[in-house]
Formats: structure tokens, sequence, C-alpha cells
């Protein structure tokens, strides 16, 4: 089974930017759907971000709340995915997984968590109000 390592995370100010990366190990990330997902305290993990497999056109999706700070991408020689936060707001507080659906090429246009069968363990990223 696919292994999933996130790193990045941490504490940011107001206005600052982090970047996770996610490494997987014995895959190739660039043909399947890569999608990021956070869990503040208290509440239902939500999607943020999603990347297709280059073979669906690498689509990358938003939700509304990060749209137009974060960014997504992956670097297919490395087998890893990355989240490019900017701009980063108290709000966006919270446990980010990445995950992997070795099922998927193309992303389902409502992802949730039940599409991807494998996560990593989460890095925790702290932005103070």
């Amino acid at each position: 089974q696919m292994q999933l390592v996130e790193s990045g995370g941490g504490l940011a100010q107001p206005g600052g930017s982090l970047r996770l990366v996610c490494s997987a190990s014995g895959y190739r990330l660039g043909y399947l759907c890569t999608g990021w997902f956070r869990q503040a305290p208290g509440k239902e993990r939500e999607r943020v971000s999603s990347i297709s497999g280059s073979d669906s056109g690498s689509v990358t999706t938003y939700a509304d709340s990060v749209k137009g700070r974060f960014i997504i991408g992956r670097d297919d020689t490395k087998a890893t995915a990355y989240l490019q936060m900017n701009s980063l707001k108290p709000e966006d507080t919270g446990v980010y997984y990445c995950a992997v659906s070795t099922w998927y090429s193309k992303c389902p246009g409502q992802m949730n968590t039940q599409d991807f069968d494998s996560w990593g363990q989460g890095t925790q990223v702290t932005v103070p109000s």
C-alpha cells in the first residue's frame, strides 16, 4: 500500500506562507488523483484542493475558502505533491492531510474523503489570530 508523508507544516503569521509537501513511496503520483484535506479542532475533515493525474489533464480544484491563495502542484520526477499556501489566515489553522486515490486519475467533481484510499499522517498548520 502506498505510504504518504507530509512535511512543511508549522507556525505562520497571518499573511505569511507555508509550503506543504507530500512524498509518496512506491508509486508515481503523476497518474493519480491527489488531494489535500484539512481538519480544524472540533470540525470535520474538509477538502482543500485536488489535482488530477497528468493523463486527465492535471486539472486542479480549490475550495472557495482558499481559492486565489493556495496552489497545488506535483513534481512527477520526485513523486511528490505540494500545496503552496499564501496569505494565510487564522481560519487556515488545522491538520493538513495529503491523500491519493489509486482508483481515479481524474478527481471526482464532488470529492470527499471516501474517494481516497491512501492518507498521510497529517501535518499541523497554525496561524494565530
